[in-house]
């Protein structure tokens, strides 16, 4: 299984969150780079991950930042291979 490390406090502006979670996850080009888009790459991955987020706290203290953990963790729920851990 592959892990990625996500540092919360950078995941709290949209623009940064999409830009660093389209690299880790090594996403194509074209994705859409909003969390509608986000959510379905994460369903289609076609390989097992581990995302570990640390810094969780510093992550929610901003809106987007709550939303963008809300949609990894509906995506963690949804599909088997996709695992998410936060500190």
């Amino acid at each position: 299984m592959e892990t990625i490390r996500l540092d919360g406090a950078r995941l709290r502006d949209r623009e940064e969150a999409m830009e660093l979670l389209g690299q880790a996850l090594a996403l194509p080009e074209w994705w859409g780079r909003n969390l509608d888009a986000l959510y379905d790459c994460l369903t289609d991955l076609g390989r097992p991950v581990r995302l570990e987020v640390f810094h969780r706290e510093t992550m929610v203290e901003m809106p987007f930042g709550r939303r963008l953990l809300r949609v990894l963790e509906d995506a963690a729920e949804e599909i088997p291979w996709l695992e998410l851990e936060t500190d």
